[in-house]
């Protein structure tokens, strides 16, 4: 890629699946930009691109789209070693589709939920070299969406609040000092490695879309119809993204 191609990249976040939770910010930043990447996913994935071609209709926006193809994490590697290949080859990716045409102005990439908030573009877009001025412009994140759908304060009074992945829930246990957790990115439902008793959970998938599913309650309640849920939803529509909260003694707190 010529040098001179990428001066600057636009990270728009794009909320969860609605196209209300694009942000007027957003929204202009779609109609200012000259180029705009769309990941092609693949493997039944299809509907994340279409979300995103939505998006780029309604803004009114006359740029460029480009799409170019996801690559799929190597399973094989140990996790970090992976994921560190996967973003380097995410970066080479962008470059590539860009490297065929001519970049007259900002290239923006739509970015699920809000691109700060565990999500690693902008950690590849430093990967990028020369290193193009970076914008992001914040988005509903699956987090809000989750509490706004269940009517949930995030934080108990006083609470304290930890963010973590499945991976870390299986691995670690439960946040030391954490009243309530959320938990991202978890294929596995974590939740069931717990100790049940009082442990409340509130749980969505494709919040913000019409195919939107919540369900909550104690985990010793609710377990198996959130995991019998959660799998035919995935069944039915080749891929899933949820996210869950989970509280530790809820009904002792509650009295």
């Amino acid at each position: 890629m010529d040098n001179d191609m990428l001066k600057d990249l636009w990270l728009i976040g794009i909320g969860t699946g609605s196209l209300g939770h694009l942000t007027a910010e957003g929204a202009q930043a779609l109609k200012d930009a000259a180029i705009i990447l769309v990941p092609q996913k693949g493997d039944g994935k299809t509907d994340l691109a279409e979300i995103r071609h939505r998006i780029i209709a309604a803004s009114d926006t006359t740029a460029k789209v480009i799409g170019f193809e996801y690559p799929v994490r190597d399973l094989e590697q140990p996790y970090l070693d992976g994921v560190d290949a996967w973003h380097d080859d995410i970066a080479r990716r962008w470059q590539a589709a860009l490297a065929s045409t001519q970049v007259s102005g900002p290239v923006a990439m739509l970015v699920w939920g809000d691109p700060a908030l565990y999500d690693s573009t902008i950690r590849i877009a430093a990967r990028l070299a020369p290193q193009p001025s970076v914008r992001v412009v914040p988005g509903i994140s699956a987090i809000q969406a989750l509490t706004a759908a269940h009517t949930l304060p995030l934080n108990t009074i006083n609470g304290v609040v930890a963010i973590t992945t499945g991976r870390r829930l299986r691995n670690a246990g439960w946040p030391e000092g954490a009243e309530t957790v959320v938990v991202m990115l978890d294929g596995e439902c974590s939740f069931t490695r717990l100790p049940p008793e009082g442990l409340m959970i509130w749980w969505g998938a494709f919040l913000g879309m019409e195919e939107q599913i919540l369900d909550h309650g104690l985990v010793q309640d609710v377990a198996d119809r959130i995991i019998s849920t959660r799998q035919l939803a995935r069944n039915e529509h080749g891929w899933i993204m949820d996210i869950y909260i989970l509280r530790r003694d809820y009904v002792q707190n509650a009295a």
